[in-house]
């Protein structure tokens, strides 16, 4: 992939923001588990945390960009990919449930597996907005993951402040599913040749995903309001 084509640095912007949106909330996780742990000892539970979970992330990210090479996979993935969209704009997420580690290895261990599990929509959009390419990947975590683990505070702030963002995030990530779904091997013929059919999908797919959550966040507010 060329470094200077529209293409990289459209992809590697889509992993940032994908990133930014969905791993946003997983820095809390490192917050919860280091919160028990002695206050001296609490900057070392973050940094080999945080370094565990890059390096597990990376790997896992790597294994899914392989595995989307197989035929029909990457069709399943964008199909996935559209109901975490759809799930970031309807779902409210808990950490109060989160459990903190006591000791330092404890601690480190409950960041690494909570994020594994936590990180796995992401892992599965950052694969598919990287085009099989594995510099995207670690571009995208080198320069998303500082972002997120020291500036979760101001990311979360900003997102209960704006939710266009969440609305941007989830757009992005419908995006992505559409690409990943017009690039599998046995659709693309049939999508290469007709650009309207192309963005005319793309279209469709994220305005349904937008609309859906629109939908069903309202639904869940009146709800909430009027719970007979």
């Amino acid at each position: 992939m060329d470094f200077f084509s529209p293409v990289f640095w459209s992809a590697l912007l889509a992993i940032v923001i994908t990133d930014l949106v969905l791993a946003g909330d997983n820095a809390i996780v490192i917050g919860f588990a280091a919160r028990n742990v002695p206050a001296e000892k609490q900057q070392k539970v973050i940094f080999l945390g945080t370094l565990g979970a890059i390096v597990i992330r990376a790997l896992l990210t790597f294994m899914v960009v392989w595995l989307l090479k197989i035929p029909g996979l990457l069709l399943l993935g964008g199909v996935l990919l559209i109901w975490i969209a759809f799930k970031l704009l309807v779902e409210e997420k808990q950490h109060d449930k989160m459990k903190s580690g006591e000791s330092l290895w404890s601690a480190i261990k409950t960041i690494i597996i909570a994020d594994a599990v936590m990180g796995l929509d992401n892992v599965l959009a950052v694969a598919g907005a990287a085009h099989g390419s594995f510099i995207l990947v670690i571009l995208g975590l080198l320069i998303s993951v500082p972002i997120v683990v020291w500036g979760s505070t101001i990311i979360l702030k900003w997102v209960e402040r704006y939710p266009i963002i969440i609305h941007v995030g989830a757009g992005v990530l419908a995006w992505t599913a559409s690409k990943m779904i017009v690039s599998e091997e046995f659709l693309k013929g049939f999508f290469q040749d007709n650009f309207i059919l192309k963005w005319g999908l793309s279209i469709v797919i994220i305005a349904g995903v937008l609309f859906a959550g629109r939908i069903m966040k309202q639904k869940g507010a009146k709800q909430s309001v009027d719970p007979a």
